[in-house]
């Protein structure tokens, strides 16, 4: 099944990371001939993010809303260009994640593309933010961009590249769903794809046997793992991209992070399972914890009707 995005959203807000965001969401609008939507919502940030615009509070009169709105429509221009690409500037009022959320059910969206945010070179670890919010709310695939201080020029640089793309595998219906993803951006950007499967200590730990037993047991399991992924992957797969099957023994979030630093991995690819906000804010989730800390944009994707 070859998945195409045909309705791309890029939420900025025009900051450093939008040009990011945009490269990103440039680059995959021409790949697929898609629409690109360029989004801003206007949702109370800090005086004087509008330029020199002071707003003491954004909902004080309509005339303030207009002012903020036009100059937001006028930002996005500038930011985009001439781009060769069917576009559409929106510029939203209300909840970020909301209005975002609102519009991808409203649009159709196939993909949203945000961002993380650093503080003093740190990722922003706090939960409740607006991208971990539409991460557990969002009803389409959502591509997060990592923040980085270097300058990025449109349409296109060395920076965005999706020659090493990483599949994080676990053989759930989400990691299915994510491999799909994988092959599908592999076929169409020739890469090289990365099918990783993390094997978690505890599992080790329960086949600890007599020391001669124990080697040919993980031997056969890694083996037998590694088969049905390779089942997993369309024969014909080869012939538009170079394949690596890996399993490694480890903590899935601190391995896949790990692996896509050492191997300068372009994208990660990760499976999201659908539960309650209160148990992800007490266990938090391999996704949510690659996203934090990747070293490169993370995409994130669910089967129908797995996300609550």
């Amino acid at each position: 099944m070859r998945i195409q995005p045909k309705r791309i959203v890029c939420a900025i807000d025009f900051s450093d990371v939008s040009r990011r965001i945009l490269s990103y969401g440039i680059i995959l609008a021409r790949e697929f001939k898609a629409a690109l939507y360029v989004c801003h919502v206007i949702d109370l940030p800090p005086a004087g993010i509008y330029g020199e615009i002071y707003i003491e509070s954004l909902v004080d009169t309509l005339e303030q809303v207009k002012k903020i709105k036009d100059y937001a429509h006028k930002q996005i221009g500038q930011l985009i260009g001439k781009q060769e690409i069917k576009w559409e500037p929106v510029v939203l009022v209300g909840s970020t994640a909301e209005e975002i959320s609102r519009m991808v059910e409203e649009k159709g969206i196939d993909l949203v593309i945000a961002a993380t945010h650093g503080r003093a070179k740190l990722k922003r670890l706090i939960l409740g933010s607006v991208t971990e919010r539409l991460l557990r709310t969002l009803t389409c695939p959502l591509l997060v961009v990592e923040s980085s201080e270097a300058p990025v020029t449109l349409p296109s640089e060395p920076g965005v590249s999706f020659r090493k793309i990483l599949v994080g595998y676990d053989f759930s219906s989400n990691s299915d769903m994510a491999l799909q993803y994988g092959l599908s951006l592999a076929q169409e950007f020739q890469s090289e794809l990365h099918l990783v499967h993390v094997i978690e200590p505890v599992l080790d730990k329960s086949l600890k046997q007599k020391e001669k037993e124990e080697e040919e047991i993980r031997r056969s399991l890694y083996d037998g793992l590694k088969a049905r992924m390779e089942k997993m992957v369309p024969e014909e797969a080869p012939n538009w991209c170079s394949l690596k099957i890996e399993l490694i023994s480890g903590k899935p979030h601190e391995e896949l992070i790990h692996y896509a630093l050492t191997r300068q991995m372009g994208l990660i690819v990760l499976g999201i399972r659908g539960r309650g906000l209160l148990e992800t804010l007490l266990l938090g989730s391999t996704t949510d914890r690659v996203v934090r800390r990747a070293p490169c944009p993370v995409l994130s994707v669910w089967p129908d009707g797995d996300k609550q």
